[in-house]
């Protein structure tokens, strides 16, 4: 039977995930909306449309009416992912199972201050230290108390996706070799503080210690025959490595008692020296999912749809180190 499955305004790596649900289930239908008509993702749909520029609850009236008129039977949401989950009873009531988990987890994961504290509430210590501001003295005043323990500070605000507000403070002078940097993410202290100051108040801003090591990412589903932890450990180079460390093992597993999420995540960790502390918790799939069941032999993906449409699948985890990478492809538009 044919299962008509959604995605919405996703990143271009969601071609993989495409294909892997195919792989699984071969009677897959897949339809594609994109701002952009453009985006690679059309190249792998049965059907293909371009979406408005809406957000919110009119986003979420949007996507209640694609779903009525265009008869999806499963909807993956990227985009307006919390606007959506508000609203899973209404999709429920047209018969289209959503792959988001309940509002109130997916409020509380956007808000990094908020998954901290609950975090430290449990009593979890890999939670790095960290400052939460709003005013341009309180960046001063964080950062001035933070850089006394730490040899790195960095900034992002609370409500972020793939990092785009990430900045390391850095005061020194770089010159001619910042020109060879392709995405400049530093910024000095000085510049950051005018930028700030142009906002009497400003969205909240996570003021923390710059974890300089590896990350480890890690893409996450809770099934009836167990838990799947994929964790990859990525440097500066493009080639990732599997790996099935208890104490990486551990904490993920921390995370996951802490949050009940029924649903694929991505849980991310980064090193500062010998220690891995918590970043933050992604609800939906990683772009680089395909690469960690690459390696781990997997198909999460796929095992997430049928879960969803209430099928129980056997899978069964190589657990071994391997490293992966990616080869970008052509692809006619």
């Amino acid at each position: 039977m044919m299962t008509r499955i959604w995605f919405n305004h996703w990143f271009s790596t969601a071609y993989n995930i495409m294909g892997m649900i195919r792989e699984d289930n071969p009677d897959s239908y897949i339809i594609g909306t994109n701002e952009n008509h453009r985006s690679v993702l059309a190249a792998k749909c049965d059907e293909w449309y371009q979406e408005p520029a809406l957000k919110g609850d009119e986003y979420a009236d949007f996507c209640l009416a694609f779903c009525r008129d265009h008869k999806v039977d499963v909807f993956m949401p990227r985009r307006e992912m919390l606007a959506v989950s508000r609203r899973k009873a209404d999709f429920a009531a047209l018969g289209v199972k959503v792959m988001a988990d309940d509002y109130e987890t997916i409020a509380m994961l956007n808000r990094k201050d908020l998954a901290y504290q609950e975090l430290s509430r449990r009593g979890i210590t890999s939670v790095p230290e960290y400052r939460i501001v709003t005013t341009v003295s309180g960046f001063a005043e964080a950062y001035d108390y933070l850089r006394e323990r730490y040899r790195e500070v960095c900034i992002k605000f609370v409500r972020d996706e793939g990092g785009k507000s990430y900045r390391l403070i850095d005061n020194t002078r770089r010159g001619y070799q910042a020109l060879f940097k392709k995405q400049n993410t530093r910024m000095t202290y000085d510049a950051i503080y005018e930028a700030l100051s142009e906002k009497e108040e400003f969205a909240p801003l996570m003021v923390m210690p710059n974890l300089s090591g590896n990350e480890v990412s890690a893409d996450c589903l809770k099934t009836s025959r167990g838990l799947i932890i994929l964790p990859r450990i990525k440097d500066s180079s493009r080639i990732e490595r599997l790996c099935f460390r208890e104490d990486i093992m551990a904490k993920i597993r921390e995370v996951l008692d802490a949050f009940p999420l029924e649903c694929p995540c991505n849980i991310q960790f980064k090193y500062l020296d010998d220690t891995l502390y918590f970043l933050e918790v992604n609800t939906r799939m990683s772009g680089g999912v395909q690469l960690a069941c690459l390696a781990g032999g997997v198909n999460l993906p796929g095992i997430a749809v049928n879960k969803l449409l209430g099928i129980d699948r056997e899978w069964e985890i190589r657990r071994e180190e391997r490293y992966v990478t990616h080869a970008e492809i052509p692809v006619l538009l």
